[in-house]
């Protein structure tokens, strides 16, 4: 199904993380998401220079949502997740979705 109306948002954080990003999200809008583990690679001089800690472990999140929420959502992670989770979010365009069922509409009484 071709369509312009979602992005999946990439949410990049240490180890043990992504469940807290995706509590932050769901209480944005967001239905679901998919939590890969991954290792963080990075120049250690770079590390050194910037002053950060590095985590070699990492989880990745990654979140398919309406356009209309992507904004909100960016900003709840960016504003409530802790300093030390170092988390980094982004969002992509996406062109095609297939298998997402859509948002359950409240129900009214007839």
């Amino acid at each position: 199904m071709k369509t312009t109306n979602h992005e999946m948002i990439v949410v990049i954080c240490n180890s043990g993380f992504a469940d807290v990003a995706m509590g932050v999200a769901r209480e944005n809008g967001a239905r679901g998401g998919t939590i890969v583990n991954a290792r963080g690679v990075v120049n250690e001089e770079a590390a050194a220079f910037f002053g950060i800690t590095l985590h070699a472990e990492k989880e990745l999140l990654m979140i398919v949502v309406d356009k209309q929420i992507r904004d909100t959502i960016l900003n709840a992670l960016y504003t409530q997740m802790e300093k030390k989770s170092q988390t980094f979010a982004f969002a992509m365009p996406v062109s095609d979705v297939a298998g997402l069922l859509p948002a359950e509409q409240p129900k009214t009484e007839e």
